[in-house]
């Protein structure tokens, strides 16, 4: 991808909240498989199903070891960050909610962290509550009532950049005896993350936005809860014996992973671990903040731009604003000259509604942007609001 060009232009990526671009090894690996190895698993006893088979389940266990997990039979496989959560947020709603209970999501969410709690709470008669954010885009936290029953908030904001306590927050759902839900996707490939650490209860994320492929993502969960929790999908691989009057289900991770899977992903998410360890986490950390701070250098200065939030800690993305420009207009013109960011509402209405918009542009990094792509960046941004203000001069 970076070899390529937009609109005659060297590409400068500055999208990788949205989606991060594949490595070479991730391709590779898939291809690999495809190629040689491509047959249904845990249902043949001919070689190139065992083969197929134990490459699944590499790529399981990588996981487990990337985000700290006690065992591969507590990493769920879905469909990305949206799935796990509505796969959660659905099964909690059948076995752990009832009318008066609460469910916390907080004002910084994206649709996925909020959307599926809302058809939980819908469907079980549990009440839907805000943890509110201050104008700074840190959350408001003060002790939750007894009849808490999950507390649901990203570990980084996909607006504002910023990141959680999610130690303290755990620390909070426990003492009132709730579950905590962390939507991961953003920080996942972007630091190291240790579920254990944090002493969450489940932490979601998709593989194409740490820079594995499309089509998958994990659930994690801590194995005595997924024991406890119901499917809320069946068919095959997940079942242990099936009669026309009932069905049993078969062991973790498999009963909440029904019909042939993702193996080429899972493959592909696994090497994307291997390219991931193979920088280290801390390096790309380290990267990411360097890139951030040069990009505030770049922003500040400019009249009439606002960044979205001052967060006690940021991640490396930042949204911003600019009097009179239109996101679209902007996101638009920068795209004339090579540059790709994010604009719109970045799927977090709720969000936007707290800054007293409708919508912004956003650039975010992953361990291959450079300080030369932000100076490109600059350049491109000076001239497109240039171009979009001359424009209405003229008008």
């Amino acid at each position: 991808m970076l070899q390529t060009q937009l609109e005659g232009h060297p590409l400068v990526y500055l999208d990788s909240a949205a989606t991060g671009l594949k490595s070479r090894q991730v391709i590779e690996a898939m291809a690999s498989f495809l190629t040689h190895s491509d047959a249904p698993i845990h249902r043949a006893a001919y070689a190139t199903s065992q083969r197929a088979t134990e490459l699944y389940h590499a790529g399981r266990s990588k996981v487990q070891h990337l985000i700290g997990a006690r065992s591969p039979t507590e990493v769920i496989f879905t469909r990305g960050t949206t799935d796990s959560i509505n796969l959660l947020a659905a099964s909690i709603a059948q076995a752990r909610l009832r009318p008066g209970d609460e469910v916390w999501v907080s004002a910084m969410e994206h649709h996925s962290n909020l959307v599926p709690w809302q058809m939980a709470c819908k469907a079980s008669g549990a009440r839907l509550r805000c943890i509110p954010m201050d104008a700074h885009g840190n959350l408001q936290l003060t002790a939750f009532p007894p009849q808490t029953r999950i507390l649901a908030v990203s570990h980084i904001g996909n607006v504002t950049g910023t990141v959680n306590p999610i130690e303290q927050l755990a620390q909070m759902a426990h003492q009132v005896g709730a579950w905590l839900v962390v939507d991961g996707a953003q920080a996942v490939g972007h630091r190291p993350i240790d579920v254990q650490a944090l002493n969450c209860d489940f932490y979601a994320f998709s593989g194409h936005k740490m820079g594995g492929p499309t089509g998958i993502g994990v659930l994690y969960g801590r194995e005595e809860l997924l024991n406890l929790l119901p499917p809320t999908r069946g068919g095959g691989d997940m079942v242990e014996t099936v009669t026309f009057e009932a069905t049993s289900y078969a062991e973790l991770p498999l009963k909440f992973e029904p019909g042939t899977p993702m193996t080429a992903e899972a493959i592909g998410l696994g090497a994307a671990v291997d390219y991931l360890n193979a920088i280290g986490l801390d390096n790309i950390h380290r990267h990411e903040q360097q890139l951030l701070s040069q990009a505030h250098s770049l922003l500040e200065p400019i009249d009439g731009l606002r960044i979205l939030g001052t967060p006690a800690e940021r991640a490396g993305l930042i949204s911003c604003t600019v009097d009179g420009v239109h996101p679209l207009d902007l996101a638009t013109l920068l795209s004339c000259r090579g540059v790709a960011i994010r604009s719109g509402h970045l799927c977090a209405q709720p969000t936007m509604a707290h800054f007293g918009i409708s919508g912004c542009w956003r650039i975010s990094f992953g361990p291959y942007t450079t300080q030369e792509d932000l100076e490109l960046f600059g350049e491109a941004l000076h001239w497109a609001i240039g171009r979009i203000k001359k424009g209405q001069q003229d008008f």
